[in-house]
């Protein structure tokens, strides 16, 4: 039996780039962290250490922030659509890039009786915008796929929500809950079906929906609140092809009032972080268009 070499890709990690814009006197930042892995002809350079292929990772750290530039004054999915483009299509060795953008909120420090300081911002909570563009050039014919999304959505609901008639062992002590508080860190990716959309706007949506269905669901488990909300964006969104969601269970505990006299009608709570639930489901719509390498991030490999 013989040894080969089998997948393999590199990129530049975590390359962070902030763009301000001060066309007037009121000015915007983009706050980004960029990722991107290629793939191709590079077997030499692992097999003899032959760098002529390899387009060195500080070279791509470079075209991101070329690119922000002059293509950063849309949508992230744009910006990283333009970099694997130029990736597959000016790299002689590369055959498909993935591109994975972070975007960071900020919001403008309040002023009194105003609309927002015009050049001093404050960082707005620890929700993060996603998108990984993968390009793929396999066969001579150039495809794309977009997936864009978010993490740690923080949502919590005080009660619609309970957890009875589980399956339990000789190792079971939970409880069963008939009205809990649910809470998550929301991790949602979805694929889209098409594109040359209005990013930005389907992304407003699409959050929006993700939220009025958790907190309009009773929910009899985390799973079934996933598939309805997974389910939700699915009905109103044609251009989605997938969506797949992470959530930690973040649990809350009833704290015993009762050895210092006191009576807790579900009001005095302790946040546990860890060990937590993980519950992943992904919602997927029948006959839609393959998902290719589209899942894959420039730190999936391994």
């Amino acid at each position: 039996m013989g040894i080969v070499l089998a997948d393999n890709q590199y990129g530049k990690a975590e390359t962070r780039v902030v763009r301000i814009y001060r066309d007037t006197p009121r000015h915007e930042i983009r706050d980004l962290n960029v990722s991107t892995a290629l793939r191709g002809d590079f077997a030499a350079a692992h097999l003899a250490g032959d760098q002529a292929k390899v387009l060195p990772t500080d070279s791509q750290k470079n075209t991101c922030f070329a690119y922000a530039s002059q293509h950063g004054d849309g949508a992230i999915e744009d910006y990283a659509l333009a970099l694997a483009r130029h990736f597959t299509t000016d790299i002689e060795s590369v055959t498909r890039a993935h591109v994975g953008v972070e975007e960071y909120r900020w919001e403008r420090v309040p002023v009194a009786g105003g609309d927002g300081h015009p050049h001093a911002f404050v960082r707005s909570g620890q929700e993060v915008r996603t998108t990984t563009v993968t390009a793929d050039l396999a066969g001579g014919r150039e495809r794309t796929w977009v997936v864009s999304g978010l993490t740690d959505l923080v949502v919590l609901k005080s009660t619609g929500s309970e957890f009875t008639g589980f399956l339990k062992d000789r190792y079971t002590t939970l409880p069963e809950a008939t009205d809990r508080i649910l809470a998550t860190a929301l991790t949602a990716r979805w694929r889209y079906a098409t594109a040359g959309i209005d990013w930005d706007l389907a992304f407003r949506n699409i959050r929006q929906i993700l939220l009025e269905r958790f907190a309009g669901l009773h929910s009899r488990a985390l799973q079934q609140t996933l598939w309805a909300m997974g389910s939700a964006v699915l009905e109103a969104r044609d251009d989605v092809a997938e969506i797949r969601l992470s959530a930690p269970n973040k649990h809350h505990f009833l704290v015993d009032l009762a050895p210092f006299g006191l009576a807790n009608p579900g009001e005095v709570f302790h946040a546990d972080d860890r060990p937590y639930g993980l519950i992943q489901a992904a919602v997927a719509r029948e006959g839609g268009p393959e998902a290719g390498p589209a899942w894959d991030t420039p730190g999936c490999f391994a």
